[in-house]
């Protein structure tokens, strides 16, 4: 009877039933997976100090795609800048209420990063036709299982641009930061509750989603799941993006397991808030994750 009452308990207080938090892990597992793949790939030779060659990005439409050319330290203040001004932009877009310019913009994003990601596994022709026709779905025609199954591929995209300019230490610090930001953007300005209810008017999500309650994932067109007939779980592309910054840094300096181990805690310490957390209440979750990653480090160091 007690263990009824707990478990009871523990059910009535998770955000999320357990097969929507599952979902939500088991994706979030593959985004990182696939990430570290991707990174991988486009790791070249060491060479005899340590350093590590990185192989060219691909292009798209004749247009070289460049890493910038920084070092760790430098990383840091240059995306964080690139964070301010993209959150401002949409702020902007929000302001405005441009879906359209929204999407365009949505669309152009995804293409580069499956692109990218693609391109670790496939010839780049092949890789750009499929990110172009998967970003066209994605943007304009979404369902839950082309949202999603995109998602898994892009982030690793995205950490093939960032991880050869960061370092263990400068991806860690990153983190933190972000993890203030998050806290601020959520529980003080709540701008990032206002981006997150403007991509639901739009459609178009930058994250994760999953439907609670109604049709099979793969019969939902995404835009009516946000409108609410269908109850939705999402995770924010950041919460999955940046603590895979990480974990790349990781595997470039200390090799796979070590990642992984980081991998494993960042998605406990998403297991631990998704059980934690109540409904209908908006939770910043990279401070969760920047502290799951910290106990996943730290049992590297054991190795």
């Amino acid at each position: 009877m007690r263990r009824f009452i707990k478990n009871t308990r523990l059910i009535s207080f998770m955000k999320h039933n357990f097969p929507v938090t599952l979902a939500l892990l088991l994706l979030f597992i593959a985004s990182h997976l696939v990430g570290l793949a991707v990174i991988g790939n486009y790791a070249g030779a060491r060479a005899a100090d340590g350093t590590l060659s990185w192989k060219e990005l691909p292009a798209i439409a004749g247009v070289p795609i460049e890493r910038p050319d920084l070092a760790p330290a430098q990383s840091i203040l240059y995306i964080t800048i690139a964070i301010v001004i993209g959150t401002s932009l949409i702020l902007l877009i929000i302001r405005l209420n441009t879906i359209l310019l929204w999407k365009l913009w949505f669309f152009l994003a995804v293409t580069v990063c499956l692109h990218i990601s693609l391109s670790a596994f496939l010839p780049s022709l092949w890789s750009a036709i499929i990110a172009v026709l998967a970003a066209l779905l994605k943007t304009f025609r979404p369902t839950v299982i082309i949202h999603n199954l995109t998602e898994v591929f892009l982030y690793g995209g995205l950490a093939a641009i960032f991880v050869p300019i960061l370092s263990v230490g400068a991806a860690f610090i990153l983190l933190i930061l972000l993890s203030f930001y998050d806290a601020y953007a959520v529980w003080r300005s709540k701008h990032m509750i206002a981006m997150a209810q403007f991509q639901s008017k739009s459609g178009i999500f930058a994250g994760l989603m999953i439907p609670a309650h109604g049709k099979p994932a793969k019969t939902v067109p995404l835009k009516r799941a946000k409108k609410g007939t269908t109850r939705t779980a999402v995770l924010g592309g950041g919460d999955i993006g940046f603590p895979l910054l990480l974990s790349g840094a990781v595997l470039a300096n200390q090799g796979l397991i070590s990642a992984l181990l980081v991998s494993t805690g960042a998605t406990l310490s998403l297991l631990t808030l998704l059980l934690l957390s109540q409904k209908d209440k908006f939770y910043p979750a990279i401070p969760f994750l920047t502290a799951g990653c910290t106990v996943g480090y730290l049992f590297t160091l054991l190795l």
